[in-house]
């Protein structure tokens, strides 16, 4: 990484330098200056088509002023983030601002303004930077150093909205009167400027609102996620090939594979991704990846592929490292399966968002009482959540821009809400046997069994749309023998 240039005499309101303590430059001259504003090509992108989820964008903005008339309603993109010093993590747009917008760009922000019975939307964002006061080159964050950027006739033919210079925005709401919500946690400056005009209360409704919209996904969402997911078969293929790089090195082999897939046809990977081996499975959030690959152990792989428009998927298959189960790894793996074809039937339209789940958990504590983990029966077991040892989380989540979606929704709306068609959800049914456990046999002691599909609600039932990875425990070795060449 290099350093920027720094000027002799910056001038903050004239000129938005931002400077390195010890860059090796001490100044530009006068002369430097004057040659750098000329002499630069007319770039200006022309005949620009709206990107396609433009309309989607529109729809939903028509939605959520309908929902709130004759308040302002701002919601933020949100800013880079510093990792250390000053260079900062990959942004992120918030979820809401790309809902709204399908636009990913950092300080941007959404500004639905009342007018009339409905609102006009704009989209504040940086415009192209300043060559006349040398920003492009001498900023940092000047496009000379971290890229071109959309000017705002470009971004409004993108997005199909009217775009401002975000730099004016704070000041212009802090004059703004009328009621005001604001999407807060991503932007600490546009909160600043509403702080006397917002309430918490308000706030979160919008929030809620916005998330319980996410719930039924549209044609071009379900399109993303099956890209999504599509991606993600890929991954777990390039993983099962590179097996053997993996025993000889570490988990981190499996990050890093996965991630090349993810980056090629997508944007990122939709969260960390869990690359447990041996009895790394048995932690639910297993993301340090730097342990042991062992040939008779399992790998847990639970990784999802994030498209370039944000959409991710999150599919888990529990693999052995040889290509074959022992006997005690497929009991436990089929009573997994048997458990997640119990959920997934469970899904379909009218039936309660819990179903799926209840239908797992019965058959887990089924196969748990059957091998004489716990005594029966088993409603007593259900009733008193003993399964639970061994079972440990929920069944399964929404999908979507988040890898758990729609989470501030309202319970009624959620998770004690109803299917319909259109939403789409995980089925994760696991078992895991803590290595330290003296309550199971010594032979259970470290093996973690999770399997997760990403399944959509139809009209006559659902869809798994993670069906091209092979779930029954024979299938999966036969998928393995066949990429492996065996």
């Amino acid at each position: 990484m290099t350093d920027e240039l720094t000027p002799e005499t910056p001038d903050e309101d004239e000129q938005p330098i931002k400077q390195r303590k010890n860059g090796l430059y001490p100044g530009v001259s006068d002369e430097l200056a004057e040659n750098m504003k000329s002499g630069w090509a007319d770039t200006e992108l022309r005949d620009l088509q709206p990107i396609e989820q433009a309309p989607n964008a529109a729809r939903r903005r028509a939605a959520l002023s309908a929902r709130f008339p004759g308040e302002r309603l701002v919601i933020p993109a949100g800013n880079l983030k510093t990792r250390s010093n000053d260079t900062e993590y990959d942004f992120r747009a918030s979820t809401e601002y790309v809902y709204l917008t399908g636009d990913q760009t950092d300080d941007s922000v959404l500004v639905l303004e009342p007018k009339g019975d409905s609102h006009e939307a704009t989209i504040y964002r940086l415009p192209r930077s300043n060559r006349e006061n040398g920003e492009f080159w001498l900023n940092g964050m000047g496009e000379l150093w971290v890229g071109r950027r959309h000017s705002l006739s470009e971004s409004e033919a993108l997005l199909g909205a009217p775009c401002k210079d975000v730099r004016e925005l704070a000041a212009t709401l802090k004059e703004a009167t009328g009621p005001v919500r604001v999407v807060r946690g991503h932007d600490a400056g546009i909160e600043a400027a509403l702080t006397d005009k917002v309430t918490a209360e308000r706030d979160e409704e919008l929030r809620v609102y916005l998330s319980e919209a996410r719930v039924v996904k549209d044609a071009f969402e379900i399109g993303e996620l099956q890209k999504a997911v599509d991606s993600t078969v890929r991954g777990f293929e390039d993983v099962v090939k590179v097996l053997d790089k993996a025993e000889a090195t570490s988990e981190r082999y499996i990050e890093g594979t996965f991630f090349l897939r993810a980056r090629v046809e997508g944007n990122d990977v939709g969260y960390g991704s869990i690359c447990a081996a041996g009895p790394h499975a048995t932690t639910l959030h297993w993301v340090r990846n730097n342990g042991e690959v062992r040939s008779g152990d399992l790998l847990l792989l639970d990784a999802g592929v994030e498209t370039t428009t944000l959409y991710t998927a999150d599919v888990t298959r529990t693999l052995p490292i040889n290509g074959r189960y022992t006997d005690l790894q497929r009991k436990i793996y089929d009573a997994v399966y048997e458990s997640q074809e119990a959920g997934i039937a469970a899904v379909k339209p009218g039936a309660a968002f819990r179903d799926f789940h209840d239908a797992s958990q019965r058959v887990l504590a089924e196969k748990l009482v059957e091998w004489g983990l716990l005594d029966g029966p088993v409603e007593r077991v259900l009733e008193l959540g003993l399964q639970r040892r061994w079972t440990l989380h929920g069944t399964g989540h929404m999908l979507g821009l988040d890898v758990h979606d729609c989470a501030a929704a309202r319970t009624e709306a959620y998770v004690n809400g109803t299917l319909e068609p259109g939403m789409v959800l995980t089925v994760e049914p696991g078992l895991y046997f803590q290595a330290d456990d003296l309550t199971v046999p010594e032979e259970y002691r470290g093996i973690g069994v999770r399997i997760e599909d990403d399944i959509l609600v139809t009209e006559d039932g659902n869809r798994n749309l993670s069906d091209g990875l092979p779930r029954r425990s024979d299938e999966v070795e036969a998928w393995m023998a066949g990429l492996l060449g065996k």
